[in-house]
């Protein structure tokens, strides 16, 4: 069998809801055995993020992470994903790195909100003007048609600059209020110093967190934390790898405890009353790699 090759090109096939679906369904799967491994050479890094999900297949996603590259007008970060059969091991599919990573990122938290946010959300603030901002509007809007969108950021030009690409999309100035007026807010920032404080959250609100990756990384506060009902996506890739939770606890400020669950959790990860606050911090893995890797192959297949 000849391996697909699916390009960027894809993405006009794939559908934001139906990916969420696949992916809850992909986490009734047996849990999925990850491993990730790094090679440097100097500031230049090679990352390997590796899954296996009996029932669903392997993936290796390869990922160079080269910073001087911008400045000869080229991607910072570049790769590829390999898609393997779980029968037999066959090499099924490369799928284009950008195209894995665009749904994944924002299908992760998208997924969440569907679990955990109100079904009324209408106002969505994106507090980050960067691309993960735009592709989540695009993935809220799939499910929260009636959804209007405001985004803050740090630089309000590059905010403004965001907004005239996107029909509809007010720019905050005032973050605080901006957040006060929210049903779901969505960090993806870079940031290492909380940008959402939990004396700005209202009752009823969703919150993803998904700018921070590294463990001396984190978006919310403490208070945040401890005034919402706390989950993510993976606990194994959170907990003891990310500066949101990793940083608190250290600091004795939460336990592990606090997170109610996870994606492998089922029906405990889900709100219970239109009164509470949830949060979700986004960690990503391996894992959902495969699991969106499978799902755009499937895709690219049904559309040829």
């Amino acid at each position: 069998m000849t391996p697909a090759i699916v390009p960027f090109e894809a993405d006009a096939y794939l559908d934001w809801v139906a990916l969420t679906d696949a992916m809850w369904q992909a986490h009734s799967l047996p849990k999925a055995q990850i491993s990730d491994s790094f090679l440097y050479r100097g500031d230049d890094t090679l990352l390997l993020r590796s899954a296996w999900i009996n029932g669903l297949g392997l993936a290796v996603k390869a990922a160079t992470v080269f910073p001087e590259n911008p400045a000869s007008d080229l991607p910072r970060v570049n790769g590829g994903v390999s898609l393997f059969g779980d029968d037999h091991g066959l090499l099924e599919a490369v799928v284009d790195f950008h195209l894995v990573t665009k749904w994944k990122t924002a299908g992760d938290s998208l997924l969440a909100a569907r679990r955990l946010a109100r079904p009324d959300s209408r106002n969505i603030l994106i507090i980050g003007a960067g691309t993960v901002g735009t592709n989540m509007i695009d993935a809220y809007a799939s499910a929260f048609p009636d959804a209007e969108f405001t985004v803050w950021n740090r630089t309000t030009a590059r905010a403004t600059e965001m907004a005239a690409g996107i029909p509809g999309l007010q720019v905050a100035t005032d973050l605080p209020k901006a957040v006060a007026e929210a049903d779901i807010i969505c960090c993806a920032t870079m940031s290492t110093e909380p940008v959402l404080k939990g004396a700005w959250l209202q009752p009823g609100q969703h919150v993803d967190l998904i700018g921070a990756y590294r463990p001396d990384m984190r978006e919310a506060d403490t208070e945040a934390l401890t005034r919402a009902r706390l989950f993510v996506d993976s606990r194994d890739t959170t907990i003891d790898h990310i500066g949101e939770l990793k940083l608190p606890i250290a600091a004795g400020e939460i336990t592990p405890d606090h997170v109610i669950a996870d994606f492998y959790d089922g029906d405990a990860f889900a709100r219970q009353t239109p009164e509470e606050i949830t949060i979700c911090k986004n960690g990503g893995g391996a894992h959902l790699d495969l699991m969106v890797s499978r799902y755009i192959l499937d895709a690219w297949r049904a559309a040829q």
